[in-house]
């Protein structure tokens, strides 16, 4: 069956009836499997999904009502149109009743058939759609939740952006809901119909990258037995989120320059160029800056994607949304896991809100889904896991370093973390007085401004502008 076109299952006890529809449709561009048996159609609907069920009231043994109720068990979004030599009205009524979209009689009308297929196909794909975007509006609203100055100000600048054509790089540590920023602008722009494809670069094999985004022909490498469509060609009218693009190679990265230039894409193996309508959104934990000065980045396609920076803020710096995220967390743990909410005792809010969270929004719903799972009838400041809040840490070794507080991640975001903290300690030892810092740092007062930047370091968010420094910069 090609998965490429909707498959459409016809159940009915006689032969030409079944011939006829299948000719109808296939003419059409539908795929059809066929079932002269509701207990036929049960075994096909238990094998493989269909998207649009004709069934005929009257059948053999089960009758077409019963296999409506059942198909709807088992597919509870499949759309079923009905069909009767009887044009009985009451079995029509019931079935509505249980569920199908429509109803046609014998003998079989060729337009009145594909009204009611297109209909019903076009019926469950608006339903999908609304679904899959309140979807991404409640995850980015659990997750995105808070009222600091940093939060406000990253809404404020979706909604700015989200309506226009500008491309986004989205910036920011794991698993502060950069991919959740993305989603957002475009559940708020004007391409909310259209497809929000994923692609994580960082977790596909440089060799293949470029399939992926683009596609193939068949027989183009080894292991290409079939064409294949690339992501920007699924993406077309919507919008296609490449996340941790610092890690894309440098002969992928030339293909996206050209495709964000031109518009066409051209798959792997073929010459034919083919025109894409895609708006780019790109996200990374990088400094892209760095990554160009080192050659491991192109400059060109750097300035193409950030045309509109947006920070997604590390979970430190908005300490005072961690009661509000933590209390959401804990009721959604509670829902996804069965079990009646829990009070909470406000010292917990008190811990949680003492650490630094490393993992981020990630890591504190993580640990709010452990905490209630794990605590009793109410959960206390003892059910708190021990690496998490204010508790005085052991001193480390000698020669050795206390690097629990930042949890369990890779090397290089622990590189990134040591290196941020060490800045803010040299920082707020003078005072924020940049010239001073940078002395002590041992650095150029220009190198220190780009790491304050990459780092999204600011006194601003502590309660405070950031000032001057003597020779008049800012931090």
């Amino acid at each position: 069956m090609d998965a490429t076109k909707p498959t459409v299952l016809v159940v009915d006890d006689e032969r030409n009836i079944r011939r006829t529809l299948r000719m109808v449709l296939e003419a059409e561009g539908y795929a059809v499997s066929e079932a002269e048996s509701a207990e036929d159609a049960l075994k096909i609907l238990e094998g493989e999904p269909v998207d649009l069920g004709i069934f005929d009231i009257r059948l053999p043994g089960m009758d077409g009502l019963a296999l409506l109720s059942r198909a709807r068990e088992l597919w509870r979004d499949l759309p079923v149109v009905v069909i009767s030599g009887h044009a009985d009205t009451s079995d029509v009524v019931d079935a509505v009743k249980r569920g199908a979209t429509d109803f046609f009689s014998k003998p079989v009308d060729r337009d009145r058939v594909l009204v009611s297929v297109r209909n019903a196909l076009a019926r469950r794909s608006l339903e999908e759609k609304v679904q899959v975007l309140a979807a991404r509006e409640r995850k980015f609203q659990d997750e995105m939740l808070g009222e600091s100055p940093a939060m406000r100000r990253l809404r404020e600048d979706i909604a700015k952006v989200a309506p226009t054509s500008g491309r986004v790089l989205v910036l920011g540590e794991s698993g502060t809901g950069k991919e959740l920023v993305a989603a957002e602008i475009h559940r708020q722009s004007k391409r909310a119909q259209g497809p929000f494809v994923k692609v994580n670069c960082a977790a596909i094999p440089s060799e293949l990258i470029e399939s992926e985004l683009f596609g193939h022909e068949k027989g183009s490498f080894s292991g290409a037995a079939s064409r294949r469509r690339g992501q920007f060609e699924v993406a077309h009218g919507g919008t296609l989120f490449l996340d941790e693009i610092g890690d894309m190679s440098l002969s992928a990265q030339a293909k996206v320059l050209r495709a964000l230039q031109t518009g066409e894409i051209v798959r792997v193996g073929s010459e034919r160029a083919l025109n894409v309508d895609v708006r780019v959104i790109a996200a990374t934990n990088k400094d892209l800056e760095a990554e160009v000065r080192e050659g491991t980045f192109r400059e060109d396609l750097y300035f193409r994607l950030n045309v509109v920076p947006l920070v997604s803020p590390p979970l430190r710096e908005r300490l005072e949304d961690v009661p509000l995220l933590a209390e959401r967390f804990f009721q959604l743990a509670a829902r996804e896991n069965g079990t009646r909410p829990k009070a909470v005792d406000p010292e917990v809010y008190d811990r949680l809100r003492a650490y630094r969270w490393p993992g981020n929004v990630r890591e504190l719903r993580n640990v709010c889904e452990r905490m209630v799972i794990m605590s009793g009838d109410r959960i206390t400041a003892a059910d708190v896991p021990e690496t998490v809040g204010a508790r005085p840490a052991a001193p480390p070794a000698a020669g050795g370093s206390d690097l629990s507080r930042y949890g369990e991640v890779p090397l290089r975001e622990l590189r990134d973390l040591v290196e941020r903290d060490y800045i803010l300690k040299k920082l707020e030892e003078h005072d924020w007085n940049i010239t001073q810092a940078a002395q002590a740092l041992g650095v150029e007062r220009t190198n220190l401004h780009k790491k304050i930047k990459q780092h999204g370091l600011s006194r601003a968010g502590r309660g405070g502008p950031v000032p001057a420094d003597p020779d008049g910069d800012e931090a």
